[in-house]
């Protein structure tokens, strides 16, 4: 039987011996570190931190921002984000390949506490950064030297205030706020051809979009030549007009608009479908403000909403209640629609989407008005024709359009716009019997 070979080890003293047990000791412990890192707060703490704020922005796809409204800082026009603060934020968020979502915050205070308790990623509003220290938050981003302010990010936010003190470099914020001087003169711009108010004032012809108009009124319960009205305000009644923010349009919707009210891009400047779906959205803001029960009051409330956004109409709602006024009237609301550029009143707690220029959108109520009644419009009939109140409740639906006053330049032509039949209105009922 051949017996198991056995090696013939080398003899070892004593002392040889206790230094390979020791040796054997320490690659042991080795071992144990590198299967319990746990073990070593030091190495371990390192790797779970750095970077884990970026790494959570850019894993939920936006840069979750605080700053206050006003005209300087950040303020929703028609649908539009405004204002340097933002601009800036935005410019930084495009660095981290995100979106933006802003919080709007009542005060200096509020805005602290959104940033300590995790519900904003930074401030954008230059702060005192005695201020931020005492909260224990760091300046990071936009800095003032000689004001001695800046932005501000939590206290551990290290890979994020780095990412935005190399961000941000002098003469950054002079080139944003000129961008936003040359939009603010810009808002206002619609590029469009526009058309005469009346084609036959004897035969009641407004324009060659009448039926359509008329059809839109079943769906709303206005007058037709209301709509009518606000369509000249928007558009001039130019199928090709674009604004300068991207309503599109005889109604100027927005596209993102138009998704939600079922209009394909392709079929934002077809006369028939693009009428056909600012219906939708005026009977939608038709039920927002259902609890007004005057037809004619609701339908300046709604106008005001179609141009600045139901959530502007509402705060100045909630204003007039406050000043005890009646906020089912559009003459006692509008003063708070007017001065909510102010403030005073774009601060006040009850106001929850801040500042709006509040002069355009009463102005552009006053204007519809004005033409409604050139166009024959009858307060009496406007009244005895259906509450939209009483009409099935539709979706709710984001604000969003845009309105102008400027004649635009030579625009191609419209393939949607083919030459029509203009009837009366004596002539389209024969034609439908």
């Amino acid at each position: 039987m051949t017996r198991p070979r056995i090696s013939h080890l080398p003899l070892r003293t004593p002392h040889t011996w206790c230094s390979l047990l020791l040796s054997l000791a320490l690659l042991c412990a080795c071992g144990q570190h590198k299967r319990d890192p746990g073990t070593n707060g030091a190495f371990a703490k390192a790797p779970q931190t750095e970077g884990a704020t970026l790494a959570r922005i850019s894993e939920g796809g936006e840069l979750i921002i605080a700053t206050l409204s006003g005209p300087d800082t950040y303020f929703d026009y028609q649908g539009k984000a405004m204002g340097l603060q933002y601009a800036l934020a935005e410019d930084f968020a495009a660095t981290l390949g995100v979106g933006i979502r802003v919080e709007v915050a009542t005060d200096t205070l509020h805005l602290l506490r959104l940033l300590q308790r995790g519900e904003a990623d930074l401030v954008a509003l230059p702060l005192p950064q005695a201020l931020l220290a005492k909260h224990h938050l760091q300046a990071a981003g936009v800095q003032h030297k000689q004001g001695r302010t800046a932005w501000a990010v939590a206290d551990g936010a290290d890979d994020l205030a780095r990412a935005l003190n190399a961000w941000y470099s002098e003469g950054m914020e002079q080139r944003l706020k000129q961008q936003e001087r040359t939009r603010m003169q810009q808002r206002r711009q619609v590029r469009r051809q526009v058309r005469a108010p009346f084609i036959s004032r004897e035969k009641g012809i407004i324009s060659t979009y009448d039926a359509q108009f008329k059809q839109a009124a079943q769906h709303t319960g206005w007058d037709w030549r209301l709509i009518a009205a606000q369509c000249y305000q928007e558009s001039g009644f130019d199928p090709n007009a674009r604004s300068w923010a991207g309503a599109c349009g005889l109604m100027q919707i927005m596209p993102a608009t138009a998704r939600h009210l079922g209009l394909p891009d392709d079929k934002l400047f077809a006369p028939v479908e693009n009428i056909a779906a600012a219906a939708r959205y005026l009977r939608e803001l038709q039920h927002t403000f259902s609890d007004i029960s005057d037809p004619m009051e609701r339908a300046c409330f709604v106008l005001a909403a179609y141009n600045g956004g139901p959530g502007h109409v509402q705060d100045a709602r909630a204003l007039a209640r406050k000043y005890r006024r009646n906020d089912h009237k559009w003459q006692e609301v509008s003063y708070y629609v007017l001065h909510l550029s102010e403030a005073r009143y774009y601060r006040d707690p009850v106001v929850r989407h801040g500042y709006m220029i509040g002069s355009e959108t009463y102005q552009y109520v006053q204007s519809v008005m004005q033409r409604w009644a050139m166009y024959g419009g009858d307060v009496q009939l406007m009244r005895s024709l259906p509450a939209a109140s009483r009409l099935s409740q539709p979706s709710s639906s984001p604000a969003s359009n845009a309105a102008g006053s400027t004649a635009g330049r030579q625009r191609k032509h419209n393939r949607f716009s083919k030459q029509q039949q203009i009837l009366t209105p004596e002539e389209l009922q024969q034609a439908q019997e």
